[in-house]
């Protein structure tokens, strides 16, 4: 007796590839605008831990090299950057640490006081004996979400607080 055996080779069909990819197409167009929502407000928590490496590089270098720093928030153009004191003056790194970057579109910066009130300078210093001049780094997202860079007296070194938290313990 003859056994005929079904030897039929495992795999999937070109129709189920394609309607695997038409599937796969339809779930990603509907999550596509809450995905870029999502990259939005990543952006903006990413530049508050940029800002939050620089100050934590200024008040090394300022410390090791013993000479004032200064991070720079210039709120009109949505720039931060290091710079030193040389010389009597206040000059650009030249590194790549310390050059100047812009924020995320549609995002806005503003440096206050450790009170919360418009500060009168548009830097942050840091002296080389490990103080810094206490002050908060507020940076607003587009979709609104504001990220805290603070440091609330001299001695203390900047963090980020989390949303709704006053620093204050």
């Amino acid at each position: 007796m003859a056994r005929t055996t079904d030897r039929r080779p495992g795999g999937f069909t070109l129709l189920e590839l394609i309607l695997m990819l038409v599937l796969i197409s339809t779930v990603l167009a509907l999550a596509a605008p809450s995905l870029r929502g999502f990259v939005r407000s990543r952006e903006t928590a990413n530049a508050a831990a940029r800002i939050l490496a620089l100050t934590q590089y200024a008040r090394s270098q300022a410390i090791s090299e013993a000479r004032p720093y200064r991070l720079h928030v210039d709120g009109s153009s949505n720039l931060c950057w290091l710079a030193s004191q040389w010389c009597g003056t206040y000059v650009e790194l030249g590194r790549e640490m310390g050059r100047p970057f812009a924020l995320p579109p549609g995002a806005v910066v503003r440096l206050t006081d450790a009170s919360g009130q418009a500060s009168p300078l548009s830097w942050v210093q840091f002296y080389p004996d490990g103080r810094t001049d206490a002050a908060i780094i507020e940076i607003t997202g587009a979709p609104g979400e504001v990220f805290r860079v603070a440091c609330e007296s001299a001695t203390e070194r900047f963090r980020i607080l989390a949303p709704g938290e006053s620093g204050k313990p």
